[in-house]
């Protein structure tokens, strides 16, 4: 494909990406709606620092109002709120033939398919650290997964080009014919990493808490409970397994995992979750409303009752307009939900 990667949203994610592929020589094109960041990317370039990798790498880029053309490949990496406003803003960028790849966090790919078509929709997993910090500044804080895959479970030549230009961000990118089944054992941990944005501990320190065990316990069975009421048995990254969240497992097999999710987030230069950020420092709302929330729904399309993940919704939305603050009662009033 000759055209441009193009990168529609140049945060945490989408300018990692970016930055690595133009540095290895690939032609990319950001898209960012913040003004300054795109003005820095083109121009001084986008510094990815932390410990990882430090560099600095300039890159055409964008505003969406200044964009033109069309691409056949659009890599999607915006907030999972953002994904409306989004999809009918770059659809007329796509080519016919083209697809979009969703590089984000939650079950984004259910609505991109809604949008754009099932044909012209690719999913991804993605689990490396990253924040973004000012314009043109991006921490990379650790490694971790990136697996593609399609919706439908084939794997074409495509898929494999797309597996290939993420093994040069990431070399153990995993390709695989069941990307649902990560996207849903991302969902456990990500519940998880909404239930930490509770309170201003890292997420270390919030896994490391026995009196918080009962939350993450909640937390991971109901989505996988919906999950595999939906047919998908979830798959997870590194030692965390989210199948020892499904029911009927006693606690002993959960424990464990929470235990390198300790671990695993103590070695990271992150020590917050994006979800914190947004409330404590960026003062915006989160992916809660879009990502989090979209569990609970199909869970009562299968009667199955979801109070913990109904919890952490209701106290992020409580943070977001104000009503309650990051704090341990904030935690303890999830805590109550479950008990």
């Amino acid at each position: 494909m000759a055209d441009p990667i193009l990168i529609w949203g140049a945060g945490a994610i989408g300018g990692t990406l970016g930055a690595y592929w133009a540095r290895a020589g690939h032609d990319v094109l950001l898209v960012d709606t913040v003004a300054e960041h795109v003005e820095a990317c083109r121009t001084t370039g986008l510094t990815i620092f932390g410990p990882v990798e430090e560099f600095t790498q300039v890159i055409p880029a964008v505003t969406p109002q200044e964009l033109t053309g069309t691409f056949s490949r659009i890599v999607l990496a915006v907030k999972a709120q953002a994904t409306k406003v989004a999809l009918p803003m770059l659809a007329p960028h796509l080519k016919a033939d083209g697809f979009v790849f969703s590089a984000q966090n939650g079950l984004n790919e259910i609505e991109i398919a809604a949008a754009v078509g099932p044909e012209r929709t690719m999913g991804c997993f993605v689990n490396f650290s990253a924040d973004w910090h000012a314009p043109g500044r991006i921490l990379f804080g650790s490694r971790s997964a990136v697996v593609v895959g399609e919706i439908d479970g084939s794997i074409r030549d495509r898929t494999r080009a797309m597996h290939a230009l993420c093994r040069e961000f990431e070399p153990d990118a995993i390709l695989t014919d069941d990307i649902w089944s990560y996207l849903w054992g991302k969902m456990a941990y990500g519940a998880m990493l909404f239930g930490t944005a509770l309170n201003h501990d890292s997420m270390s320190a919030n896994f490391a808490d026995p009196a918080r065990l009962p939350a993450w316990l909640a937390l991971g069975r109901e989505v996988v409970a919906v999950a595999l009421a939906r047919g998908v048995t979830p798959r997870g990254f590194g030692e965390f397994d989210p199948m020892a969240f499904a029911p009927g497992k006693p606690d002993e097999a959960a424990i464990p995992v929470i235990n390198w999710l300790r671990d695993f987030n103590a070695k990271s230069a992150k020590t917050h979750s994006g979800i914190w950020r947004d409330l404590a420092v960026r003062k915006r709302k989160t992916e809660a409303g879009a990502q989090l929330n979209i569990v609970p729904k199909l869970a009562a399309e299968l009667a199955i009752p979801t109070p913990a993940l109904s919890a952490v919704g209701r106290l992020i939305a409580d943070i977001e307009e104000g009503r309650r603050e990051q704090s341990p009662e904030t935690f303890g009033e999830l805590l109550k939900a479950i008990t």
